[in-house]
């Protein structure tokens, strides 16, 4: 499969499940707000039965009222008494509910505040015709019943009520046509939503079987690919070995052989050195001896003027060779120290880390304390390594934190390290001078140094450290900025495997 068909093919699975996730959310949304507006609405439907069915329980109380009194006066029956009384009760708790449920609707609180001065009206009369009847008086009573009935007051708490409860039903069959409405969309997005989801629930197992097939080619293509991996490797392998070995032997050669010329130019400089002292001892006596006169004693006589100054530039100009010379002899037994260094089989061992690091601490203790600075070593992890490798690795780098630190600030170096996935991290920290982050990389090439040159090197510890690190199959990198301190990082295995990093130097 081409890059560009994989692009599509990312697109679209990308594309399909943000189509997947914005469905998802509609529906989610739509549903919710729907079933809220479906409870809703049926909660005002119940609400107008609740309202209508108050009305009615008033209604049927004044009638029980109505009676209690009428058989009461016609009869003095202590039950209709009672049935009355008992109505008479209910009836203005029956009239504030219906109150408290009419409140959200103010056509409604009109007609129940009519209703509330009638019903008030009506249970005035009842009491007077109890009293009059209680009095002995049923003339008087029955009078006060023609008079009640005259003004009609039964009547107008019929009308009244019976309007409220038209106007109830009026809303609970417009409430019930919102309640079935809500209730159709709701089932209509779930039914529509359910479809959507299917669709991109087929469209993903389509593209789920197109990226397996696809997959399963790739892996079909890989297979015929890799067929002969293992010997391509090998033949690899085996000339990068072969190349790397010439270059060592190039490179022992090389610095071996240029030593021997190096040894005659540094012979032949100071036989340069002392004939020139005899040539510029005998121009000092023969411009010392008058005319006609006999030589001079040359070795006491000094020299002046131009032949001084040719002197003195004849003895720099052989101090800046001699320098070269030593200079150059330096570099070429770092080299043979490099080749020999590269020929030398690791040999693995379990080190007790924090003791083998004192013992480099302990070592290095004369020039800490001339630099004045404090060395900590924090509980470090144990690893099976090669010794001698994890030496020369620690003591360059503790060696430059000391070298590096800051003059007149007391040092302070951290050796601390820990486990992570099989691996063992080291960190040497300091508060020296730190290196600018464009020669990050610079000091880990070879002969390279950065920052001010003012302490003896030639550029090779930290290239030949890292080295060290990789044939051990680890990994370093600092961490720093100027006048702020530096962190070495160095990552090694717990467990090195010394037949693979061996076969491979």
């Amino acid at each position: 499969m081409t890059a560009e068909a994989q692009r599509r093919r990312a697109f679209w699975q990308i594309l399909l499940f943000a189509a997947g996730l914005l469905v998802l959310t509609v529906i989610s949304a739509g549903s919710v707000y729907l079933v809220n507006k479906a409870r809703d609405d049926n909660k005002w439907v119940v609400h107008t039965l609740e309202v209508e069915n108050q009305l009615n329980a008033l209604l049927l109380e004044l009638r029980r009222a109505e009676s209690g009194a009428r058989g009461y006066l016609l009869t003095q029956g202590p039950n209709f008494k009672a049935d009355h009384e008992k109505a008479v009760a209910a009836i203005v708790p029956a009239v504030d509910r219906v109150t408290r449920l009419s409140a959200d609707n103010p056509a409604q609180r009109e007609s129940i505040e009519k209703l509330s001065a009638a019903i008030e009206t009506r249970l005035n009369q009842f009491a007077q015709e109890m009293d009059f009847i209680q009095q002995g008086q049923p003339d008087k009573a029955t009078a006060l019943v023609r008079e009640a009935a005259a003004a009609d007051t039964t009547s107008v708490i019929g009308r009244v009520a019976g309007a409220m409860i038209q106007e109830e039903e009026r809303l609970f069959r417009l409430r019930t046509v919102n309640a079935d409405r809500s209730q159709t969309f709701a089932a209509s997005m779930t039914g529509i939503g359910s479809g959507l989801v299917v669709l991109l629930a087929l469209i993903s197992v389509w593209l789920v079987r197109r990226s397996a097939q696809a997959r399963d080619d790739a892996e079909a293509r890989l297979r015929d690919a890799n067929v002969n991996l293992e010997a391509v490797v090998d033949e690899r392998t085996a000339d990068l070995r072969e190349a790397n070995d010439e270059i060592q032997r190039f490179a022992y050669i090389v610095s071996h052989d240029l030593r021997s010329p190096l040894v005659n130019i540094m012979g032949f400089t100071s036989e340069l050195e002392e004939l020139g002292k005899d040539i510029f001892r005998r121009i000092g006596g023969l411009a010392a001896v008058p005319a006609g006169g006999s030589p001079a004693d040359v070795s006491s006589i000094p020299l002046d003027g131009p032949d001084k100054q040719l002197s003195a530039d004849f003895s720099e100009a052989l101090g800046f060779i001699k320098s070269s010379i030593a200079r150059m002899d330096r570099l070429i037994s770092a080299i043979l120290n490099l080749t020999r260094e590269g020929r030398r089989e690791f040999q693995p061992e379990k080190i007790e880390t924090r003791e083998f690091i004192e013992g480099i601490v302990s070592s290095l203790a004369h020039q800490a304390a001339e630099a004045q600075a404090e060395i900590h070593i924090e509980p470090l992890p144990n690893i099976v390594s090669d010794r001698l490798a994890l030496e020369q690795i620690f003591s360059n780098l503790i060696d430059n934190a000391i070298k590096y630190l800051k003059t007149g600030v007391p040092g302070a170096i951290r050796i601390r390290g820990r486990t992570k996935l099989g691996y063992a991290i080291f960190e040497i920290s300091d508060n020296g001078r730190g290196i600018d982050p464009k020669d990050h990389q610079r000091i880990f090439d070879l002969f390279r140094r950065a920052g001010t040159q003012d302490k003896p090197g030639q550029g090779i510890g930290l290239a030949h450290v890292r080295a060290l690190v990789r044939r051990l199959g680890g990994t370093m990198s600092v961490s720093s900025e100027l006048n702020t301190g530096s962190t070495f990082t160095i990552t090694l295995p717990i467990h090195w495997n010394a037949s693979n990093r061996n076969a491979d130097k």
